[in-house]
């Protein structure tokens, strides 16, 4: 396991959107397991019901992608991980204090660098421009397209 991929790599993975060849095309190329953790599993259940909110997926569509993320957490592709929480709130608040005046960082953007540093994990997915540059402003190697 070395790279972490954000809520928004999972979901075009899961659930087809503009990112979803760029995503597919780059899982077939990592190293797996990907690791999921509880933000992944909230924020990706959240995304998708949000997705039939605004009428872009049906309830059929989104259970389809629920179950074919755990699915593939069965097989292995992906794996459940568990960052400390303490270790994971303190790294989030120092990269916090160090860049998002400067970069505009949100909590949740913070929340999965953190969770990639504090596993230990080198590179990061993402299509998120500012969380892009958080990875990459800690070290990390960035792998997606930026949009």
């Amino acid at each position: 396991m070395t790279s972490y991929a954000d809520t928004g790599f999972l979901c075009s993975i899961y659930a087809p959107d503009v990112h979803t060849p760029a995503a597919v095309a780059l899982m077939r190329h990592l190293p797996l397991p990907l690791p999921v953790t509880w933000l992944h599993q909230l924020e990706f259940r959240n995304a998708m019901r949000l997705r039939v909110f605004r009428k872009e997926i049906t309830p059929a569509q989104r259970e389809a992608s629920i179950n074919a993320m755990l699915t593939d957490m069965a097989a292995g592709i992906l794996t459940h991980v568990r960052p400390a929480i303490d270790d994971l709130t303190f790294e989030a608040e120092r990269l916090s204090a160090m860049h998002s005046e400067v970069l505009g960082t949100r909590s949740l953007d913070i929340l999965h660098v953190a969770g990639a540093l504090t596993l230990g994990l080198s590179s990061f997915l993402t299509f998120d421009q500012r969380q892009r540059a958080l990875a990459k402003a800690t070290g990390l190697r960035t792998e997606a397209i930026v949009t």
